[in-house]
């Protein structure tokens, strides 16, 4: 079995016309051939595909595209689309019905969402000549999450998502994890995240893809499954002036005889991606291969990791100004709980918000 598995697509400005003309050479320019050579096709669809405008309250971007951009997709040749991120839900229950309403009649199938956050937590099961595949896809805690009572993505949890994966692979002979979540921009994981990460190979995953980041991070090889720290963007044409956000890699997974994985980076064009080639390619797989190995020297990677936490200031702003001017009816300032809810924001606090314990001042 084939399976090709993308980062983020979300139809923005640039792709806007693209996307209504349905046209598909300019939106996927020689990826299209790669796409449609799997016996599957998986995207995280990034937004919420609705004509509702009635948006949730939250801090960060409100993604939307077109119920029609569904179609779109699926003339690229995905048979998938997964939606447990943190924008699905940007429009509200209503607006996520919406995505996945089109999402079915375009004849795809979406997953990673339910009605609650039990039933969000089934895993997707792919078949082909006697080959079954389980893929899990959750999200870190960033408002489109299902709760007790709430329909949603499927939240990460440390503990029922690894009983997932382990139930997953009593079913299958492989599973995938698609892992929404890590601190955006960052090119390596943050401690949580690896050790996350790898206790997910160790409760049965083969294969695990960290997506949201918007940027290439790196790999390793762990216990006999493969990890992907970082995959980029797909097709999701934002923030033109940021060099890390015009590109991503495709997954090409082939499960027969084993798991082999290819990694194929796409690089934004005008409309939409294309293949990256030559010398751009060449740049793009040799840093990727160069954070692997930065990745495996334990000192050089936290020293990597915690400079990137230490150039961000607002997190120290968040908690200087948590209880100054709160607005009227509200406990605090919102991005203070916003980070605090969400496993990325909270990786960061950690490491520049260090406890004692270790520094060697107490005289003990």
């Amino acid at each position: 079995m084939k399976l090709i598995l993308c980062g983020d697509l979300c139809p923005t400005a640039a792709t806007r016309p693209a996307f209504d003309r349905g046209d598909l050479a300019a939106l996927m320019g020689d990826a299209l051939p790669v796409i449609r050579a799997g016996d599957f096709a998986v995207v995280n669809l990034e937004c919420a595909l609705t004509d509702s405008d009635a948006a949730i309250r939250k801090l960060g971007a409100l993604l939307k595209g077109a119920p029609g951009d569904a179609q779109v997709v699926a003339d690229c040749g995905f048979t998938h689309v997964g939606l447990s991120n943190n924008h699905t839900l940007d429009y509200g229950v209503a607006g996520m019905r919406d995505t996945v309403r089109a999402v079915e009649e375009a004849g795809m199938v979406p997953f990673g969402f339910g009605e609650n956050d039990r039933d969000s937590r089934k895993p997707l099961f792919l078949e082909k000549d006697g080959q079954r595949v389980a893929v899990v896809a959750v999200c870190e805690h960033e408002y489109t999450y299902a709760l007790r009572d709430r329909f949603g993505a499927n939240p990460f949890d440390p503990f029922d998502t690894m009983q997932d994966i382990a139930d997953a692979k009593k079913e299958a002979d492989h599973v995938v994890v698609m892992y929404h979540g890590g601190k955006e921009q960052s090119e390596y994981p943050s401690p949580r995240l690896r050790k996350a990460c790898r206790a997910m190979i160790r409760a049965g995953a083969d294969l695990v893809l960290t997506q949201h980041s918007h940027c290439i991070g790196c790999r390793e090889a762990y216990a006999g499954g493969e990890i992907l720290y970082g995959q980029g963007n797909f097709n999701f044409l934002d923030d033109p002036d940021n060099e890390q956000w015009r590109s991503g890699l495709i997954v090409d997974a082939d499960f027969d005889g084993g798991l082999r994985v290819d990694y194929i980076p796409v690089v934004v064009t005008q409309t939409g991606v294309r293949l990256a080639g030559g010398d751009e390619k060449a740049r793009l797989l040799a840093g990727f291969d160069r954070r692997g190995e930065i990745l495996q020297d334990e000192d050089q990677w936290l020293a990597a990791w915690e400079a990137f936490c230490y150039t961000m200031p607002y997190y120290v702003d968040a908690v200087r100004n948590a209880y100054v001017n709160v607005p009227e009816g509200e406990k605090c300032n919102q991005v203070f709980p916003h980070y605090l809810d969400c496993e990325a924001h909270t990786d960061v606090w950690h490491t520049i918000f260090p406890s004692w314990h270790g520094d060697g001042t107490s005289g003990a």
